[in-house]
């Protein structure tokens, strides 16, 4: 008995709709390879995932031949913007498909939506995250290095600059010490020698002689003499009484 005719629809099963396409995808894509080899054409095939994953074929250049395509679905005749419309229409579906490339891989380096890929392809996304983890433990080491070189250096000067400091420090305390030690001597010196006038002064022991004074002043008899006396012998105390000149 012959298969059964299959009915075409969508597969509901998730793991079974992402087997079934990757088989099939395997198959269309070496059927155009074939085709491009066993008839010497120009083949180029696009597909993509229901998750947006691209897979394409081009047996030149996947480029060329949607450029080629232009060229030739386009002819001269046609409005010139419609033509620029479609180029700008091709350069925005590129870039698309671009962005959509890069913000899967990057979903990948952040270890999300890792089930529709095969060994091979977690292996080099193996390789890129551990050659990116090694390319950081090599900057962080640099880093960390110049940190360290930096602050050797910062202690080197703040060590010179301690020296040069306490050097200028000691310099001043003996700056000071032998200007206290000048004074202390000249104070010790003009004691000495205001003691050695005074003690001259009281060997010698002679009587400075009369004084004149002028001016007002009060006389006080001495006990045992007279007011009379005072008064009649005015030139032996050398003493004017009152404001007399």
């Amino acid at each position: 008995m012959g298969r059964g005719r299959v009915e075409l629809k969508r597969i509901e099963n998730k793991i079974n709709r992402q087997v079934t396409f990757s088989k099939r995808r395997n198959g269309l894509l070496k059927k155009a390879y074939e085709l491009s080899v066993l008839c010497d054409a120009e083949v180029a095939l696009i597909i993509f995932s229901s998750r947006g994953k691209l897979y394409e074929f081009g047996s030149a250049s996947v480029t060329k031949t949607l450029e080629r395509y232009q060229r030739c679905c386009y002819t001269p005749q046609e409005n010139s913007f419609e033509r620029e419309t479609q180029s700008w229409y091709l350069e925005a579906t590129k870039l698309k498909a671009k962005y959509e490339s890069l913000q899967r891989t990057q979903r990948h380096l952040l270890g999300e939506d890792l089930g529709p890929l095969n060994v091979k392809e977690l292996q080099n996304l193996e390789k890129q995250l551990e050659g990116a983890l090694a390319l950081a433990r090599q900057r962080k080491q640099q880093v960390l290095t110049e940190q360290m070189e930096d602050l050797r250096k910062k202690e080197r000067h703040l060590g010179d600059l301690n020296r040069h400091l306490k050097l200028k420090l000691e310099a001043e305390g003996q700056n000071l010490k032998a200007i206290q030690d000048y004074w202390n001597s000249g104070a010790a010196d003009g004691s000495s020698i205001f003691h050695l006038h005074r003690a001259e002064s009281s060997q010698m022991g002679c009587d400075p002689g009369p004084v004149l004074q002028i001016g007002y002043h009060h006389y006080v008899p001495a006990e045992g003499s007279s007011v009379s006396a005072s008064k009649s012998m005015p030139d032996e105390t050398n003493f004017f009484q009152g404001w007399i000149l």
